[in-house]
């Protein structure tokens, strides 16, 4: 204990049962070789077993002492290495080597999206420490390399690796490819510039890794770009202060593996240490990052990275005024060119003009020399930049809620009237209304979720719209499942996507491969899942699809009381729905909209309120929303909200509009999306932002039913909307109540609060018939005062948190 404090000690102590079991799986495996080995010995001779690839693998890796004479240089030191496995490499690195045809995809698609835009002469290719040319090939596999690019230079040290390249290039008949056995630092001697580089489980192997990146941050062209994939190990903490590395999913390594993994890979002078990944992303601008496991041999980390040069004027001769075109767009505020904005910016620092967090954080990264957050330097600029390791993101768990929308878009757009000059501020949800309203072109919708994963879930439906045909669309969203989704995402979507959502869907390819697919994910797939089950349970599954089938209301009327029986049952009710876990986990109902359901019920039975009253409540509350649901409106041509529960799928002539043929056409056409800007974040966060008058339309969904009446969020939410809407914008809103408590608060505050929908018995607010009252709050008067100049200071002082480098 001499050597330790006591705090230290028990910082170490946990760590003594993880070490104990590597130790323990590393004599395991060790001891399952040597059994192996020995069995195969007695059929096989020995320079057979010598011969095997794999066998010669682990003898130079885990038996054969390195040459360590420090005066024959790195050349030598490789050669020591790969000499003795040269011609089995690619053999046994398909397995170890994970990452390699994902990165290649990735790139190819880059490299695509770009030529289709700019039209550009082929790119030239570097592929350093490119080894046996394994790359190369399975980048001919992809697009073609003759015709591809107009020439391809392999560049690694190792002589023995070269050969293979060689003979490989032979093999293939490829006349534009070069194999140069050379330094790495040496490249800029034989051409001008790449306009893609690419290093494969190289940069760890490279001693003066400095002088290498900093090379190839020049020697890249200024829109080319560099796609590395390799080992690390790095701790959260290390990183937890960037805003510019494209998220922090996944990227995480305890400190048990940080430790057995340098050691491991020390040995074969492959060096972990995080401060390579370090220097690529800070010397590069970020387009994608991905942070991976190999679990087939241990969980071994590896990364991917896609990056360009993050030069401040890779946005441009004019840099400053992209960001303030971006800044315009994001605050609704009018654009002013550079020499305009600065004649201005005496004024706006006394008034106290917004600035979109994307501006404040892209300023604070140049002034202090860094590259600016990944979605600057990414085709697209529909996802706003957010630090996804704040509390407020976390709480979600990397899950999405929903997967589809419950609210009905065909009663929007009959109460909102949109059009081109309409400005949208909207909850994003599952996405599915917001490409509803894009149907209508308007000019701008800002949709808002403090839930990362919903905004992931909109992002890729919105790359699926701009990069894949309506048959893929319709396989993704409508069946909602397709076997080709992980290539898909790699050779298709991934350009058109933000570095978070495309790390969440590399993790999270296999939703759309598994029974049930995108239907039977998100955290309301339990209530669905339950329902399903309990079809099944009481032999009502043929009831079921009839009932989604049958083409007349009449013929759904009659099916329905035998489905009725059991759904609406009271004991079930009494099990299930009037729990807490049912009303929270499954159904997504809080606390405080749970209430309103209670107090509305009360008022008609005038009793008052008792435990028992809750679950009679919540019961009829359900019984009020499913039966005239089946009464009035036809599951199987137009219903789609519950068919898709019913059923896991959308069918051809039951699906959202936006599914249809005729809106693939429209949807997929270059622009469709340039008015759309993701934001995660609070309501409140976005609306400080954006400048007064400018909003013209906002869609709250129910969201006002989950604000606490004895606090005064509902209030401050109210004042700032009336602050940046226009006269005559429109408020609309659902809720749980038939009068909501907060419509008076709208009344209080400029509007003119109307009610345009109520489920009355037996009656149909619209197809979903979720909640009890639609509302339609209209800006009649501008407030004389208003919190909503406090709440600016508030919003942008609680953003400085956010944007921390």
């Amino acid at each position: 204990m001499d050597l330790f404090s006591y705090s230290e000690w028990q910082r170490l102590k946990g760590f003594q049962v993880d070490i104990a079991l590597i130790a323990g799986g590393f004599l395991a495996l060790v001891t399952i070789l040597g059994c192996l080995v020995y069995k195969l010995g007695g059929h096989l001779s020995f320079e057979k077993i010598s011969a095997h690839p794999y066998v010669r693998f682990a003898y130079v890796c885990l038996i054969k002492p390195h040459d360590h004479n420090s005066e024959a240089g790195q050349q030598s030191a490789l050669e020591s290495f790969y000499a003795a496995q040269a011609n089995v490499y690619d053999a046994t690195r398909k397995r170890l080597l994970r990452g390699r045809e994902e990165i290649l995809a990735v790139l190819a698609a880059q490299l695509q999206a770009r030529s289709a835009s700019n039209q550009a002469r082929k790119p030239v290719w570097y592929d350093i420490g490119g080894g046996t040319g394994y790359n190369i090939e399975a980048m001919d596999n992809l697009v073609g390399v003759e015709g591809f690019f107009e020439h391809v230079f392999l560049v690694d040290l190792s002589t023995s690796l070269c050969d293979v390249a060689r003979e490989r290039v032979r093999q293939n008949g490829w006349k534009n490819v070069t194999v140069l056995c050379q330094d790495a630092r040496t490249i800029a001697c034989t051409a001008s510039s790449a306009d893609l580089i690419t290093m494969s489980y190289s940069l760890s192997m490279i001693p003066d890794f400095y002088s290498v990146v900093d090379l190839i941050s020049g020697f890249l062209a200024p829109s080319g770009i560099i796609g590395i994939v390799d080992f690390y190990v790095q701790s959260i903490v290390d990183i937890s202060s960037r805003n510019y590395i494209g998220g922090t999913f996944n990227r995480h390594v305890n400190w048990v593996g940080r430790m057995f993994w340098r050691t491991w890979f020390d040995a074969d002078r492959v060096n972990l240490d995080g401060g390579r990944r370090d220097y690529v992303e800070y010397r590069f601008g970020t387009i994608l990052s991905a942070s991976e496991r190999n679990y087939l041999l241990g969980g071994i980390p590896y990364y991917i990275f896609i990056g360009c040069r993050r030069d401040a004027d890779t946005l441009g001769e004019h840099g400053h005024e992209v960001l303030e075109k971006l800044d315009a767009a994001l605050t609704e505020s009018p654009y002013l060119s550079p020499l305009e904005f600065r004649k201005q910016q005496a004024i706006e620092a006394q008034q106290s003009m917004p600035r979109s967090k994307s501006y404040e954080s892209a300023i604070v990264n140049l002034s202090s020399n860094l590259p600016l957050p990944a979605t600057f330097y990414q085709q697209h600029h529909w996802r706003i930049y957010y630090n996804d390791l704040l509390q407020k993101h976390q709480q979600f768990g990397n899950e999405y809620i929903y997967a589809f929308n419950w609210e009905d878009p065909k009663v929007d757009r009959q109460l909102l009237q949109i059009n081109k000059d309409d400005v949208i501020l909207t909850i994003t949800s599952a996405g599915d209304n917001i490409l509803d309203y894009l149907l209508e072109r308007p000019k701008r919708i800002h949709a808002v979720d403090l839930n990362p994963s919903q905004n992931h879930l909109l992002e890729l439906k919105v790359a699926a719209f701009t990069a894949l045909p309506y048959s893929d669309v319709w396989q993704l969203f409508g069946e909602g499942q397709h076997p080709n989704f992980r290539n898909l995402l790699l050779q298709k979507l991934s350009p058109h996507m933000s570095s978070q959502a495309f790390q969440y869907w590399l993790n999270r390819a296999s939703i759309f491969s598994t029974p049930g697919g995108l239907y039977e994910s998100g955290g309301s797939r339990h209530a669905i899942k339950l329902v399903r089950r309990l079809i099944k349970l009481f032999g009502l599954t043929a009831k079921v699809r009839t009932m989604c089938r049958v083409e007349t209301l009449a013929e759904q009327r009659e099916i329905w009381p035998c489905i009725r029986r059991i759904l609406l049952s009271w004991p079930l009710h009494k099990a299930v729905v009037s729990t807490e876990w049912w009303a929270w986990k499954a159904a997504g109902v809080p606390p405080a909209q749970h209430a309103l359901i209670v107090d509305d019920f009360a008022q008609r039975s005038k009793s008052p309120k008792t435990k028992k009253m809750c679950g009679e409540a919540v019961w009829q509350y359900v019984v009020d929303t499913l039966d005239p649901v089946v009464e009035t409106t036809q599951l199987s041509r137009d219903n789609y909200f519950y068919y898709v529960c019913l059923q896991g799928k959308y069918s051809r002539k039951c699906h959202p509009r936006y599914l249809g043929a005729k809106a693939h056409p429209q949807l997929s056409k270059q622009n469709t999306f340039d008015g759309l800007r993701i934001h995660t974040d609070e309501i409140m966060e976005v609306i400080a932002r954006i400048s007064p008058s400018t909003l013209t339309i906002a869609i709250l969904m129910d969201s006002m039913d989950w604000f606490n009446p004895a606090e005064m969020a509902a209030q401050e939410q109210i004042a700032a909307l009336n602050k940046v809407m226009k006269i005559g914008g429109r408020v609309l809103f659902r809720s749980a109540s038939v009068r909501p408590w907060y419509t008076q608060i709208f009344e209080q505050n400029g509007f003119e609060a109307k009610c345009v929908g109520r489920r009355d018995s037996g009656k149909c607010i619209d197809r979903v018939n979720m909640y009890a009252s639609t509302w339609l709050a209209t800006k009649r008067a501008d407030m004389v005062t208003s919190p909503v100049a406090e709440l600016n200071k508030v919003g942008t002082a609680a953003s400085l948190e956010e944007l921390s480098i």
